[in-house]
């Protein structure tokens, strides 16, 4: 056999192990926490609701995936779901997220003593390890797209937070395919990262 059709084999094989390692990531993350999603009604008996942050565009206006965050939020605070928000993300830049998580809270009627926020959640994981590390909460409600919570309740269920997870996918959002492919990968690292913390 010729050595480039040997390289050929070689690389085929290694990509199928890849897709195979990376499917059985994903499902373990996906039936693991899938009977953990509620509807926005049902998300009951937590003290915190963890917002996870979103794009912010020029002027401070917030990405519809982020307003759709914060408007599911919102509804949970004002039905009494939950006393107060935890708005974590990135807030370094000039529109920093959680500047403009707190202003839009504020703006719909949350009071600022019932608002915790979280500058330096660079990423799931870092939302959820600070929440437990230096806010010291131990349950709550995650508040994200669906898409991305089971990721994130995988995350919080390592850590030994008791977390439930509300689906604040209110519409349909552009360029969700792409990010539906990049949460395959997000997966994955925060699997690895889960599995040697």
């Amino acid at each position: 056999m010729k050595r480039s059709i040997k390289i050929l084999i070689a690389v085929a094989a290694l990509l199928v192990l890849c897709a195979g390692i990376l499917a059985a990531v994903n499902l373990t993350v996906f039936f693991s926490t899938r009977d953990k999603i509620e509807p926005i009604s049902a998300a009951d008996g937590y003290e915190y609701a963890l917002i996870l942050g979103a794009k912010v565009h020029e002027g401070g206006v917030l990405s519809d995936m982020l307003r759709d965050r914060m408007d599911a939020g919102i509804a949970l605070y004002r039905d009494g779901s939950v006393k107060k928000l935890l708005l974590s993300g990135d807030d370094s830049g000039k529109w920093g997220e959680v500047t403009f998580m707190k202003e839009y809270a504020m703006q719909n009627g949350v009071p600022e003593e019932d608002i915790l926020t979280d500058g330096e959640g660079f990423s799931t994981y870092e939302s959820l390890s600070r929440a437990k590390t230096v806010f010291g909460i131990e349950k709550l409600v995650i508040v994200t797209q669906k898409y991305h919570l089971y990721r994130a309740l995988y995350i919080a269920e390592d850590m030994d937070i008791e977390a439930s997870g509300c689906d604040s996918a209110l519409h349909s959002y552009a360029g969700q395919l792409y990010r539906e492919l990049r949460e395959i990968l997000a997966r994955a690292k925060d699997f690895v990262l889960c599995l040697f913390d």
